[in-house]
Parts: structure tokens; C-alpha cells; sequence
């Protein structure tokens, strides 16, 4: 019985469960709960839209110079967007592409830090053009790692595949040292573009870039590239050096 009346009393005494939101203890919640649906629906429906380039730069390729971008854009909301990413390189002196690559993605977010992507990729360079199915997922990984993994079905048949990773090492308020990797694989061997089966291509570069504002950054740095298993012996066969390393000098920007 003294128990009983101890725990009637502690409850009548007992200090209110506070709001979860302070905006509740003062109005009603029915009509909270309202604003705060009205609130994420029309957040949601925002439309905007990002330019990146990621990388414009010269290649010193031995003396035979390289122009080389890597791009990405989206538009949309914070749920689905539409990307366009594109890559390639330009050779200066030859006045010709040696690759260039364009891709158009739907994207919708699973979570706040990952995004699922379907869509098509075109490659108008090397010759045979080729145009792929694209899955992917792109976002960060713990530690603030970003990653953009995508599998590629190609109009012939054969399945390749790229994982990108990159992170962010920042040194001073202005001053950014950037490392990145990127893997290229197959399932098996075109080799009316060069590519073999396995591991075919491996791609790292490290960058120091100097942030005059957050959308301008000139940059150098040094990048290495090698090829492996048979894409290396299709190389070899063609002339061409399996195995670089060039210092970079370039721009980013986005808007």
C-alpha cells in the first residue's frame, strides 16, 4: 500500500515531459504537425541546379602535352535530380580527342549521403564509339570519403566497371590538398578499344589548389596512370606508353 501511494504520488508531483519542439509547448500540435508537413513538402519541391568542374588542366604527358577535363552537373530537388557528367582528353598538338565521354542520369537520393543513378553513357572517342547502360551510386563514406562506383552494360555486350575516390585534406582557410584514385575494370575483353579483361586501368593524382573563393581554384599537381593484363598488352601493340606519370596544372571551378 505505501508503495502504491508513493508512485501516485511522484506522478502527480512529477515535472511535465517537456516539448520535443519548443513550438509546441505553445501552440497547438495538431496545427504544428501540419505546418511541418506544408514545410518539408515545399522544400522538397525547391529546383536548383550545381556546375562542377573538377578538373581543366594540361598534362605534361613527356613533352607531348594533354588537355584534360572531368565535369558534372545536376538539377533538380533534394530527393531526385537529373546529372550530366562528361571526361576526356585532347591532344593539342595533334588537334584531335583521344577520349570524351558524356552521361545523362536520373538520380534519386536513399539516404542523406547517397545517391542511386541510372541512365546512359556515350562515348564519342576512341573509335568505335560505344553507348552504355549506366548504374551507380555516388555520395559520401565515412570520414568524409567521396565515392562514385558505376557498372556499365555496353551495346556490344560487354560489362565494365569504375569506382572513383577522392578526399579532401584541408590546410589552411584557402590552401587544399585533394588526393584521388580512380579503377577501371571489365568483364571481358573489347578489344576494338583497348580494353582487357580485369583490372584495365588505374588512375591517381594528387592536387594542392589554392581557393581564392570557394568557386575559383587554380591548382597543380602530379598525376600517374598505368594500364595492366591484356588492356596493357592492346596498348602496348599500338605504340603507345602503358605507364605515365605527368605534372598537372589546372583550374577548378563550379557554379
Amino acid at each position: 500500500m505505501m508503495r502504491l501511494l508513493i508512485v501516485l504520488l511522484t506522478t502527480l508531483i512529477a515535472p511535465p515531459v517537456l516539448a520535443q519542439n519548443a513550438a509546441d509547448a505553445y501552440y497547438d500540435l495538431t496545427e504544428m504537425a501540419k505546418a511541418r508537413v506544408a514545410l518539408q513538402s515545399s522544400h522538397g519541391s525547391q529546383t536548383n541546379a550545381l556546375f562542377l568542374a573538377e578538373h581543366l588542366e594540361i598534362h605534361s604527358n613527356d613533352g607531348d602535352p594533354l588537355a584534360v577535363w572531368e565535369a558534372q552537373g545536376w538539377v533538380g530537388g533534394d530527393i531526385q535530380k537529373l546529372w550530366f557528367k562528361t571526361n576526356g582528353e585532347y591532344e593539342p598538338d595533334e588537334g584531335r580527342f583521344e577520349e570524351a565521354e558524356v552521361q545523362g542520369l536520373y538520380s534519386r537520393a536513399v539516404n542523406p549521403f547517397w545517391h542511386l543513378q541510372v541512365g546512359l553513357r556515350h562515348d564519342i572517342k576512341p573509335d568505335p564509339s560505344r553507348t552504355y547502360a549506366v548504374v551507380g551510386v555516388q555520395g559520401v563514406a565515412a570520414y568524409w570519403f567521396e565515392l562514385d562506383g558505376q557498372v556499365f552494360l555496353s551495346d556490344q555486350g560487354d560489362i565494365f566497371a569504375r569506382l572513383e575516390a577522392g578526399y579532401e585534406f584541408r590546410i589552411t582557410q584557402r590552401l587544399m590538398l585533394q588526393p584521388q584514385i580512380e579503377l577501371n575494370g571489365a568483364f571481358s575483353d573489347d578489344e576494338d578499344i583497348s580494353v582487357g579483361r580485369g583490372l584495365s586501368t588505374v588512375e591517381a593524382g594528387l592536387r594542392l589548389r589554392y581557393e581564392f573563393n570557394r568557386e575559383f581554384a587554380p591548382y597543380i599537381g602530379v598525376s600517374w596512370r598505368s594500364a595492366f593484363g591484356k588492356t596493357e598488352d592492346f596498348i602496348g601493340v599500338e605504340g603507345e606508353d602503358s605507364d605515365q606519370v605527368s605534372w598537372v596544372a589546372g583550374i577548378r571551378f563550379w557554379f
